[in-house]
């Protein structure tokens, strides 16, 4: 899937703590698993124009990376083709001074690229299910030519995760969610208001403990109640 076309004609998210408020400089190339991350993480840059890549496989993400000059790329390590870390891989060899920082939806570094020179910085993403500051600590540490592995990757220590019960209506909220489904769609396929949809995503950020979609979506994988 690539959406880089269509990006200014997607809609952002309203009243939810982005997920990064870190400036970013330069070009920013995205590389996701499925829809949802890759609109989700669209959001949390407030330059929409400085992305020049928003794709979810690996080989569409290399061909931008070799067509225009990229300053930072963020990529899950899972991709609906490819992998995160090959393409991390492949994308220094292009731009030895590109920035990268994966997102482990996996939670782990396989051992091949552990110790590798070019992957720069990693983050679990069991880290950043209540708290966006691993993630920026990351971009941080690249734009800063230094490296950096959030607190579980270098725990081996997953942190506790405490998982409410859901109604059947955050549960329909929150599957629409994990599929990238707009609050627009959600109110479609609820047969209510779009502002309807919106107060009940609000309820189930709420009742996650969680502040944005993301994080939502992430804690749900985590507890077992959705997947992408």
């Amino acid at each position: 899937m690539d959406l880089t076309p269509y990006l200014q004609n997607q809609p952002k998210s309203l009243d939810e703590e982005p997920l990064l408020s870190v400036a970013i400089n330069g070009r920013i190339a995205l590389a996701m698993k499925g829809r949802f991350f890759l609109r989700c993480f669209c959001d949390s840059f407030s330059e929409r124009g400085r992305i020049g890549c928003a794709v979810t496989d690996e080989q569409t993400c290399l061909a931008y990376l070799k067509q225009e000059s990229f300053d930072f790329l963020l990529c899950t390590d899972l991709l609906e083709k490819g992998s995160g870390f090959e393409l991390a891989r492949k994308a220094r060899e292009l731009d030895e001074g590109l920035k990268v920082v994966v997102l482990s939806l996996s939670d782990v570094i396989p051992i091949e690229y552990d110790n590798a020179p070019w992957l720069e910085a990693v983050v679990a993403e069991a880290d950043i299910i209540e708290d966006r500051k691993p993630l920026e600590a990351a971009v941080l540490a690249v734009m800063g030519n230094r490296s950096y592995r959030s607190p579980s990757l270098r725990s081996d220590e997953l942190p506790y995760l405490s998982c409410p019960r859901l109604t059947p209506r955050e549960y329909e909220v929150l599957d629409r969610l994990a599929r990238g489904r707009t609050d627009r769609e959600i109110a479609e396929d609820l047969s209510v208001s779009e502002e309807t949809a919106r107060t009940y995503t609000k309820r189930l950020l709420r009742t996650l403990e969680v502040n944005n979609r993301v994080q939502a979506v992430l804690k749900g994988m985590r507890c077992g109640m959705v997947q992408i």
